[in-house]
């Protein structure tokens, strides 16, 4: 089956109602990077606190309460479930682009790995192993950077597409 550049065959209607689903996607994933980024969990020490307080910080300006279990697994839970289907999908429309095979099969596999190294890495580092902070923010950064490739070729492909 001949899947390469086969969302250049759709019709201009299915191909803008495919840019429009992967604004609102982005739209909703940046959403969730501008929150990291507010409760300053962009650094280690960022990330550390976020998940561990910071009670014995006397000069923290906002204070931070370790969470309980519950909360993180709610964490994790929700964020990996969600995370899967959004590169499901995503990955799904990644592959009917034209672009190289093993170009496709980086972007659409890496970003479930990534879900799971940074969430299960969240989780680990508040279990006590601390030095998964980098692996957490290693593998966001990565994630992040394969989910906006790869909605920026499926936007650019669709649009470019829907103007013949």
């Amino acid at each position: 089956m001949g899947y390469n550049g086969l969302l250049g065959t759709f019709p201009r209607e299915i191909r803008l109602f495919i840019a429009a689903f992967v604004v609102v996607l982005s739209i909703g994933f940046f959403t969730g990077i501008l929150f990291v980024k507010q409760t300053e969990s962009t650094t280690p020490a960022g990330v550390e606190e976020n998940y561990l307080g910071n009670e014995e910080d006397e000069s923290a300006e906002v204070m931070k309460f370790k969470k309980g279990e519950r909360e993180m697994l709610t964490i994790v839970h929700t964020h990996i479930l969600s995370m899967s289907f959004i590169f499901l999908l995503l990955g799904g429309l990644v592959w009917i682009t034209r672009f190289p095979k093993n170009w496709k099969l980086f972007l659409t596999i890496e970003p479930f790995f990534s879900a799971l190294l940074t969430f299960g890495g969240i989780y680990f580092m508040w279990m006590g192993i601390s030095w998964m902070k980098y692996l957490v923010i290693f593998s966001g950064i990565l994630m992040t950077l394969t989910f906006s490739f790869s909605a920026g070729l499926v936007l650019l492909q669709a649009l470019k597409l829907a103007r013949s």
